[in-house]
């Protein structure tokens, strides 16, 4: 038997899982102050529930990863967390009120392609509000994107477009119906290939030079450029986009956050579902390439799956946990810091020790002890190679004396603290 993990799988060593955990504390924390709540849903689905919204040629079924259970009964591993939101919302209607503002951090799988920043194993990272309409909801919600990255240090760019918007441009080209969705996908690709590429991508998609020409042309203008040339237009979806970009525009500009956003009309995001405003948040530095963040306004899908006659309007982001790890790994932060703060040293007392462990962990402290009976400087060499900051090293002289001897590894000095004035070790920088 070969031993090694299935492909696009990973193990994560105690000092990357460290960086995890805090990029989720501090998205736990933010998604929090704007009063989103925790929920849970299952991995397992039934893959009926899955795929039913797609037709067979959809790339996202090739993915789903299938299996039966003992009851020869047909599911599937969830590829996202927003059907099973739908699942949610259609469960629990009757129980949650609207608007509902929920976020769930949790695995997802998806039997596709590996590559840098694409796993078949991953933890998405998804806040959705339901039963909300208009702007501003989505306003707040890029502010969030800029909460999240200022609180982790990291220059971003958050590019916004209209799916509404891009759709009436498209029909201005006088594409027809059946292929907008086919060029929106091209057109999405606009910032990140040649002209000929697209040429040759809009080509084989049957479109002819002219129609080509005037696409290139529209989708290089700026927002102020569209509404000079469209602004009386009678084209309904055109109307409607540019509308609702110029009040979200607006309102970025509104609440300062217009030196962080940008306008990009070529901007569709990949999945069809999105009915209005998307997102999609890039590193200011380039040190990625990829998207680190994105969403958008999805008002027809929960609607569609749950089938009710309801609305069930809704607008959602999601941040990637992979590519702010690849931006956060090799800060300098990560390698001095370790969440061990207090490393203690028995000698002879091991039961002792493991009572003032406990006494000192209850203050809040993080406390490890040693126990494989090692020699004093071997300890002190494994708690130099751990970057611990502060040693205490206990014995019967100690333990008889009331005293704890708390080693300053950065200063090479030691302080003694007694046993009842335990609480001060919680400021070690007044000792």
């Amino acid at each position: 038997m070969e031993i090694k993990n299935v492909k696009g799988g990973y193990d994560y060593l105690p000092e990357e899982q460290k960086i995890r955990n805090y990029i989720v504390d501090v998205l736990k924390k933010v998604f929090e102050e704007y009063g989103y709540n925790s929920i849970e849903t299952p991995i397992l689905c039934y893959y009926d529930m899955l795929s039913d919204k797609y037709d067979e040629n959809n790339d996202i079924l090739k993915e789903i990863y299938k299996l039966s259970d003992q009851g020869k009964r047909e599911l599937g591993l969830r590829y996202d967390l927003t059907v099973p939101l739908a699942k949610f919302i259609a469960l629990n209607k009757n129980v949650i009120s609207l608007p509902f503002k929920r976020y769930e951090i949790a695995k997802v799988f998806r039997d596709g392609p590996v590559k840098p920043g694409r796993d078949r194993e991953f933890t998405q990272c998804d806040v959705d509000a339901v039963g909300l309409k208009g702007e501003i909801i989505e306003t707040e919600m890029m502010t969030m994107f800029a909460r999240v990255f200022d609180e982790l240090g990291i220059d971003v760019v958050i590019k916004y477009n209209n799916r509404k918007l891009m759709s009436g441009l498209i029909e201005e080209c006088e594409i027809k119906e059946k292929l907008v969705p086919s060029v929106t996908t091209v057109i999405d690709k606009m910032e990140k290939i040649p002209k000929e590429e697209m040429r040759l991508f809009l080509e084989n998609l049957g479109v002819e030079s002219a129609k080509m020409n005037r696409i290139l042309e529209i989708f290089s203008y700026s927002f102020d450029d569209l509404m000079e040339k469209f602004g009386n237009t009678q084209n309904e979806k055109l109307k409607e986009g540019l509308e609702e970009v110029s009040s979200l525009k607006s309102y970025i500009e509104e609440i300062g956050l217009g030196s962080k956003c940008l306008f990009v009309s070529s901007l569709a995001r990949g999945q069809n579902y999105y009915t209005g405003s998307v997102f999609e948040v890039y590193d200011a530095n380039k040190n990625l390439t990829c998207s680190i963040a994105g969403g958008g306004r999805y008002d027809e899908m929960i609607g569609n799956f749950i089938a009710d006659g309801e609305s069930y309007p809704a607008v959602g982001i999601s941040f990637g946990l992979a590519p702010i790890y690849e931006l956060l790994k090799d800060r300098t932060l990560w390698r001095q810091k370790n969440r061990v703060e207090f490393y203690l040293i028995p000698l002879g007392k091991a039961i002792e020790c493991i009572k003032l462990a406990n006494e000192i962990r209850k203050l809040g402290c993080t406390v490890d002890v040693e126990m494989q009976h090692r020699k004093l400087k071997k300890s002190l060499d494994y708690a130099n190679r751990q970057n611990i900051p502060y040693v205490i090293i206990m014995g019967e002289e100690e333990f008889s004396k009331g005293l704890i001897n708390i080693r300053v590894m950065s200063e090479n000095r030691t302080v003694s603290l007694p046993i009842e004035r335990l609480s001060r070790i919680t400021d070690m920088k007044d000792l």
